[in-house]
């Protein structure tokens, strides 16, 4: 029994413990994530998801192989065990090339759930509920099955055949938009039981026969709507009240729990009610890399003070300037005049400018504004007024002045109230 299953099966046995999910490839949060995970003596999940990480390099240029040769290089620098590493795949399915007929995507879906499987990703989310260009829309619950059966034999041959352990699956078809919605208007619905009984039930037939029997008791988890999400610049709060059938639900069934998805934003109360609500697998993605938006800005602003105007990094002018340039990754998503879109483009919860820290002109700016302030520390006055949730931790002398510090304690006071829900909760 791998590690997932075993805290998915402490959970089903009573226990408030859950597993937290960091699906990133930022270098600040994957480090932040790993000093939260060692404080708090869990596991940590990092996932990958299908647009980020795929065969052809997707957005990140890493392929499953890669993407776990990156991680584990960082936990190696670290002195993080790998053994408390869980590498995940999400969203995995047709999801980048839904716009293609449907054999043609799930040709590609083919073969990216074998290179996620045979490069060692333990937890596989099959997501096969979008609709391709020659589908219908909604995509029926049996196509969606079907779909998720064949891709869960390429895995599980993928993982046999490169002698790894058999992954664990995720299943489902109330599946949130990766990345929050774009408007959350009146709120998103609650998944009712009845519609999560239908997926489950339609699995588990398509799940009977000889050759996937197995991986059907693998299965540990079914993605559903708790009525958690957000848009670019609000969230909607859980409300146990309202999932409570829901929740009630899941304890008619065996051995699973539910995933949670956008659980970004939500109140640490939040999070320890959903765990203990057996909403025990928490997602977080555009949050972390929030936070390190709102670190880098911050040093930004201090550098500003410090450093003279021709030498300074303009990061943040330089970020805007990449995200014009090259607006593929936030122009369907965002709407306005010039004014609204630039604080869309800088400050939306939504976080799309997360997609350009990897642009050469904004890594360049990062690093120069990282050596500036190496050069030039900041004093605790300057840390107060644009870090107040630091400046104790470095008047105790528990947090270095290093800007790369600064940001990731940042982050992982953020990653640390998924920590907490999941290893002690209080709810």
């Amino acid at each position: 029994m791998s590690a997932v299953q075993s805290l998915i099966q402490a959970h089903r046995k009573g226990e408030r413990s859950g597993l937290y999910s960091v699906c990133c490839s930022n270098e600040q949060v994957l480090l932040a994530a790993m000093q939260v995970a060692r404080r708090y003596h869990t596991p940590l999940l990092i996932e990958a998801t299908s647009n980020q990480v795929d065969q052809f390099g997707g957005y990140t240029g890493m392929t499953p192989a890669q993407f776990r040769a990156y991680v584990e290089g960082l936990a190696d620098a670290r002195g993080f065990p790998r053994e408390r590493l869980i590498l995940g795949g999400d969203h995995l399915g047709p999801n980048a090339w839904q716009k293609q007929p449907a054999e043609l995507a799930m040709q590609n879906a083919r073969a990216l759930i074998h290179a996620y499987a045979s490069a060692g990703f333990h937890k596989i989310h099959l997501d096969c509920s979008m609709s391709c260009a020659d589908d219908p829309s909604p995509l029926p619950d049996a196509i969606v099955a079907a779909r998720s059966a064949e891709l869960a034999r390429i895995a599980e041959a993928a993982a046999r055949d490169a002698g790894l352990p058999a992954p664990v699956y995720v299943i489902g078809t109330e599946v949130p938009i990766p990345g929050g919605e774009s408007s959350l208007g009146s709120g998103v619905a609650v998944t009712t039981p009845e519609a999560a009984a239908t997926t489950l039930e339609i699995h588990r037939r398509t799940f009977d026969v000889p050759d996937l029997a197995d991986a059907w008791q693998r299965v540990i988890a079914m993605v559903v709507q708790p009525g958690v999400d957000f848009d670019h610049s609000s969230v909607q709060h859980y409300d146990p009240a309202k999932a409570k059938a829901l929740s009630s639900f899941l304890e008619t069934q065996p051995r699973i729990v539910f995933e949670a998805h956008s659980t970004d934003y939500q109140s640490e109360a939040s999070l320890h009610a959903l765990v203990r609500d057996h909403f025990a697998i928490l997602k977080v993605g555009p949050a972390a890399t929030f936070a390190f938006r709102e670190a880098v800005f911050a040093l930004s602003r201090i550098e500003d003070e410090l450093i003279p105007q021709d030498q300074r990094s303009r990061l943040i002018d330089v970020l805007d300037e990449a995200m014009r340039a090259n607006p593929k990754y936030w122009q369907g998503h965002y709407s306005g005049d010039e004014p609204s879109l630039r604080l869309l483009r800088a400050y939306a919860l939504s976080d799309r400018c997360r997609y350009y820290w990897g642009d050469a002109r904004v890594a360049a700016a990062v690093q120069l504004l990282i050596d500036n302030l190496r050069r030039h520390a900041p004093p605790a006055t300057l840390i107060s007024q644009y870090l107040p949730e630091q400046v104790a931790e470095v008047l105790a002398g528990r947090l270095s002045v290093d800007p790369l510090a600064l940001v990731q304690h940042k982050i992982g006071l953020r990653l640390a109230e998924y920590a907490r829900a999941c290893a002690s909760n209080e709810a």
